[in-house]
């Protein structure tokens, strides 16, 4: 169970978060708080894995009081502006959703923040490397470490691997993209999942994998080049 509060000063947005959260018998909603202060005392009084933390409010922002968490939980920012993606990624928040959110983002997030926790996705308390995906009426066991990028063709997707196979599997990107972890993979462009540490180089606006060139399409790449910047020295 994933102990969750929800902060924004919007009514609206606090009521479709906790739909959302009804939904989802792995999440538990604490508590609805309208700013940050509200919060914080919640914080110091409950044990918290998950803030559902909205950017722009009075008094204090999310971003601001972020800041001041010594330890903070998971955070997936929760906006209406996509100019602040580069600020949380250096905050190490798990995701950013811009509004309005839907059920399907919703759950991708969640799932980056299960994959994160040390009693989620793990057998025997070692976190999981690989997954299982069907494949020509089989279950295909894939290790993180030998995919280099994913390939979404039509109703199809094509792991491509480091020996040079690939895995073709009948699933969507997105369903994929929300089994694998975010720490290891980021989609680029509709129609491509990366392997973060496969990545060679960024050219302009195309990622190189192994001299294979992949494009990176504009709504993903304020997000990705937020990560390059989080990892260059």
């Amino acid at each position: 169970m994933i102990n969750t509060i929800i902060v924004d000063d919007e009514p609206l947005a606090l009521d479709v978060l906790e739909t959302y959260i009804d939904r989802l018998p792995s999440l538990n909603l604490v508590h609805r708080c309208q700013n940050a202060l509200e919060a914080f005392e919640v914080l110091q009084k409950e044990s918290i894995d998950l803030i559902f933390l909205d950017i722009q409010m009075p008094q204090l922002t999310g971003i601001e009081f972020l800041k001041t968490l010594k330890n903070p939980p998971h955070v997936v920012f929760t906006t209406a502006y996509p100019n602040y993606a580069l600020d949380g990624y250096e905050l190490n928040v798990t995701d950013y959703l811009l509004k309005p959110i839907s059920f399907e983002r919703f759950m991708t997030a969640v799932n980056k923040v299960a994959d994160q926790m040390p009693d989620q996705g793990a057998v025997d308390g070692k976190a999981k490397d690989f997954i299982f995906v069907k494949s020509d009426k089989k279950l295909v066991k894939v290790k993180y470490i030998d995919i280099k990028y994913i390939e979404g063709l039509k109703d199809y997707v094509i792991i491509r691997m480091k020996d040079n196979t690939r895995v073709i599997t009948l699933q969507t990107m997105k369903s994929l993209e929300a089994k694998l972890p975010s720490k290891l993979f980021r989609r680029i462009h509709r129609s491509y999942i990366v392997a973060i540490d496969k990545i060679d180089a960024v050219v302009g606006n195309m990622i190189e994998i192994e001299k294979k060139h992949l494009p990176i399409g504009k709504n993903y790449r304020e997000e990705l080049l937020a990560i390059i910047h989080k990892n260059k020295l």
